[in-house]
């Protein structure tokens, strides 16, 4: 089971300059130079920080001519806080409490809304049409492609691109939002399948 996403999440948040830096960056996107001054360090040291929060999909960057801005990833923050404890609880049946998993009436309709998509966005020979736009629709043909692949099987990266021509050139926008999304993970060239319970779920957004 591939636990480094978690682990990473939890690694970036162990120290208190990046946490004072997401605190700020809750009030809106700021400049490293002015997380800088705010917090009486060195821009190198946000810079170093910084990375470390990107890599853990905490916070998004963006450069205007040669000021870098940054901004709060607010989705992947909210959905790497409840991952460890359902990747945790995961063999462990709810007592007391109610069932997580969707009623019947919940169930049917996000099967019907998943074949719709599927539908939509698929030829009948299975190639893709285009991406979706809308981060719901876009999940739900992420999960239908990546639940082809094989559980705890490693992949070289040509294997991944191939895999994905099979049903869309542009295997390299596709390979990322796997990344992205957290539905495979990536380790000096190799990926593998992440947990279930790590993967960002279409069915949570409103």
């Amino acid at each position: 089971m591939q636990l480094d996403k978690v682990v990473l999440y939890h690694k970036a948040l162990a120290d208190p300059t990046r946490i004072k830096i997401l605190i700020l960056l809750a009030e809106g996107g700021l400049s490293g130079q002015v997380l800088a001054e705010k917090l009486g360090v060195t821009p190198a040291t946000i810079t170093h920080h910084a990375a470390k929060l990107r890599a853990a999909s905490l916070i998004n960057e963006r450069r205007d001519k040669n000021t870098i801005y940054f901004s709060l990833n607010h989705y992947f923050i909210k959905n790497n806080a409840s991952a460890a404890e359902k990747l945790i609880y995961r063999n462990v049946q709810p007592k007391g409490e109610g069932q997580a998993m969707p009623n019947e009436i919940q169930a049917e309709e996000y099967t019907r809304v998943k074949e719709s998509v599927i539908k939509n966005f698929f030829t009948k020979d299975g190639k893709l049409k285009s991406m979706p736009a809308q981060l719901k629709k876009k999940l739900i043909v992420l999960e239908h492609l990546v639940m082809k692949l094989e559980p705890g099987r490693k992949y070289e990266e040509k294997e991944i691109n191939a895999f994905i021509k099979n049903f869309h050139e542009d295997f390299a926008t596709i390979r990322r939002e796997f990344i992205m999304h957290q539905f495979m993970y990536r380790d000096n060239e190799i990926y593998e399948m992440n947990p279930r319970e790590i993967w960002t779920h279409w069915e949570n957004l409103s």
